[in-house]
């Protein structure tokens, strides 16, 4: 967040406290009762193209104030053993080409962060950093309007702060791509960190033109951090509220009316105010052509605050004619590889010649792009992560968010030992995805860069990354690189992204680059097909054998049969497909892959090949073979957290995995619960590999707090244990 620096108003009114901590017991899954929120004031403007492209009530300095809604954690207190999604394997460059590719808005007030973020539309390109924006044609490149600062927008708006001469930061632009609409939203705030949340909704698809403008009052509160995301029936967003712009008291997930925001008339919003367990939490934005089926929620997710393995998903169902209908259910937490936040959170980021820059790594990056394809439906998100001595992108596919969220594909891409950070991605229409971000390391100056997949490579991996633009200099305004940066989806085609960043111009000195990509096959007509495979990797013994599980998809119609075959197999390794042919363009096969005793020990690539006419396309996956060792077995439990109340129960599933050829029989038991809580298996042994539930229940009066219990299983002499956190609530 930047602030901005001028005097006060006089006799201007600060508006009254909006909305407050909804009632709940802590362990129910559903938030209801949620504070309602009427505008302050709203307006239609001239066609900003009329104003002036500064605002004559707006003087002063700059200065960051990077608000934290947490403590920042020691990066040795979250280093782990290593990143099991750390992407190892190299793929060829990636298959996306660089079209326009110019300077954005530049440093026009001498402060940092940016904020850069851009949308694109029918015919432009829209981006806002701090306090100014500009309108580029998307064709050509050049600009329509601008740069003009932000609090243009809002000329005459003679309500509340959006009007007046006060701090601006956090801007968000978003097409609305069902509407053929821009929204744009800046905060305004006062010395105290009183803030308002300042809406404009364009009139038409020209973002020059008459905006339909909205003043919404936090009242004595700083709604830092603003995320906004388009839903057929509303504009969502997330906050991260500080009282009296100084303590943080939890996420607010609001709905804003977008219809009546649509048609210029008067609106309020819906909000859920969570607790300080809840920050930064992000909301599904759409993308593509299919709206979500009618009648379903927006999603929000957030990284899990209790650990650094699962994350955390939202439901938000809003009622603008009933709000008491209104609904937040979750979180659903679902788990991820395991990672650690890169810095720890806070600032390591390196460059040449000059200071250490913030990562934000505490946070999803903006923004959650939504997809729906028929037959399924997609959420992607990226953070940044450890990987190895630097910092890396971590990345999900995230699917089934409406009944069981599950991630379908998460990779960590850090090919080399420079950090990678700040990055934003979205999916294309044939499943393709983009990912930008920045780079930066101790013997260069940051950068920026892009990599991407197509449904055809393996699952988890991205391809070989390209360069946008190289900064000649180093940032030395402040350690705030940005806040986030953007990756939208021209809807013209569905194909075409458009990604904004940072890099500094000179060392002390910023400004902004677009770039539009687009993948070579995105859009082609032609009957086609992709070929993947499941897991990426598998580990096996010599002399024992394991399984993958081959998916063609139809392209465009494609109806042929697929043939498939495999690359050059290791010494004393075999392979089968049942079934060897897919029939009638979509299907599975399982491969079957034996080893021999023979087998020398290594990590092997096995080239999976599918054809059908011309058509060829290949896929890859791991086998791991390890040297034949003694019967012994594993044991994992799930998931690694449980929250239950005084009095209640919860479970986790103790998993026994045998290890080559292991029979015996385990027996388990738990320690490292508190007093008044007792512990139960089902079953209490294990023969060879099998599952067990392990029921935890509480009694009044047990006490709260986070306990690390430990299930372990004993057979003979050999024992193995895993740990779960157990944390207990009133």
């Amino acid at each position: 967040m930047t602030r901005k620096y001028i005097g006060m108003l006089g006799g201007m009114a600060v508006g009254l406290m909006c909305f407050g901590v909804a009632t709940q017991a802590q362990e129910a899954p559903v938030q209801r009762n949620p504070i309602v929120m009427h505008e302050l004031g709203h307006d239609t403007s001239l066609p900003v193209r009329q104003y002036p492209l500064k605002n004559p009530l707006v003087t002063g300095k700059q200065q960051v104030l990077p608000l934290r809604t947490r403590g920042i954690a020691p990066l040795a207190s979250n280093e782990r053993a290593g990143d099991a999604t750390l992407q190892r394997e190299i793929l060829p460059p990636v298959g996306a080409t660089i079209g326009l590719n110019f300077d954005g808005i530049g440093n026009l007030d001498g402060v940092a962060p940016p904020d850069t973020n851009a949308s694109v539309g029918g015919s432009q390109v829209v981006e806002t950093i701090n306090l100014h924006w500009q309108v580029f044609n998307k064709t050509t490149g050049a600009s329509e309007f601008g740069p003009a600062e932000m609090s243009t927008i809002w000329t005459g708006l003679n309500m509340g702060k959006c009007g007046g001469a006060f701090n601006t930061s956090d801007p968000v632009v978003l097409y609305d791509k069902a509407a053929d609409r821009w929204l744009i939203t800046i905060i305004a705030y006062d010395n105290n960190f009183a803030a308002d949340e300042c809406i404009a909704v364009s009139q038409t698809g020209d973002a020059t033109g008459a905006y339909n403008r909205y003043d919404f009052s936090f009242g004595s509160n700083l709604d830092d951090y603003p995320k906004f995301g388009v839903w057929p029936d509303a504009y969502y967003a997330s906050f991260n509220i500080f009282q009296n712009g100084q303590f943080f008291i939890g996420a607010d997930a609001c709905a804003y009316d977008r219809t009546k925001m649509l048609a210029g008339s008067a609106a309020t919003a819906v909000c859920f105010q969570r607790g300080g367990n809840d920050f930064s939490l992000l909301p599904s934005d759409l993308d593509g052509t299919t709206a979500p089926p009618v009648g379903e929620p927006d999603f929000f997710v957030e990284l899990d605050g209790n650990n650094f393995t699962s994350l955390d998903l939202y439901k938000f169902h809003v009622d603008f004619a009933i709000p008491a209908n209104s609904t937040f259910t979750g979180p659903m937490n679902f788990p991820v590889t395991a990672y650690s936040p890169v810095c720890g959170g806070g600032t390591c980021i390196p460059q040449l010649g000059a200071g250490s820059l913030d990562s934000l790594g505490d946070r999803l990056m903006f923004r959650l792009g939504y997809r729906n394809f028929g037959d399924h439906e997609t959420l992607t998100a990226n953070h940044s992560v450890v990987a190895g001595s630097s910092g890396g992108v971590r990345w999900y596919e995230i699917r089934s968010p409406n009944t069981t969220p599950v991630v379908f594909q998460q990779g960590t891409f850090a090919p080399d030992s420079s950090y990678r950070w700040m990055g934003d991605l979205a999916m294309d229409k044939s499943g393709d995805i983009a990912l930008g971000y920045s780079v930066s390391s101790s013997t260069m100056h940051p950068a920026i860069r892009f990599t991407g997949r197509v449904q055809s490579d393996p699952a988890g991996t991205m391809e070989t990354e390209a360069t946008i633009i190289q900064g000649p200099g180093s940032q030395t305004i402040a350690s705030r690189w940005g806040d986030y940066s953007g990756m939208s989806i021209d809807p013209a085609d569905d194909c075409t992204f458009w990604y904004s960043q940072e890099y500094a111009l000179t060392t002390g000195d910023w400004t902004t680059h677009l770039a539009s990509l687009k993948f070579t096959n995105c859009g082609s007509t032609l009957p086609d097909f992709t070929i993947s495979a499941a897991p990426p990797s598998q580990t096996v013994s010599a002399g024992n054998s394991t399984s993958y599980t081959v998916t063609v998809s139809p392209i465009n119609g494609f109806t042929g049969n697929v043939a498939l075959s495999n690359g050059s197999l290791p010494t004393g390794v075999g392979l089968t497909f049942n079934p060897t042919t897919i029939t009638g363009g979509s299907g599975t096969s399982t491969v079957n892959v034996t080893t021999s005793t023979s087998t020398p020990a290594g990590t092997y690539t096995i080239t999976l090949t599918g054809t059908s006419g011309t058509l060829v396309h290949s896929t890859t996956v791991q086998l791991i073979v390890t040297t034949t060792g003694k019967p012994n077995f594993t044991i994992t439990a799930a998931p690694a957290s449980q929250t239950i109340a005084n009095p209640g129960s919860t479970t986790y599933t103790v998993t026994v995995t045998a290890v080559n050829g292991f029979s015996g029989i385990v027996t388990l038991k738990v320690a490292g619960y508190p007093t008044k809580v007792t512990t139960s298996f089902n079953p209490t042994t294990i023969t060879g590999s099998g599952t067990s539930t392990l029921t935890v229940t509480t009694q009044t009066g047990t006490g709260t707090g986070t306990f690390t219990l430990t299930i372990s299983g004993k057979s003979g002499t050999l024992a193995h244990s895993a740990k779960v956190k157990l944390i207990l609530k009133k």
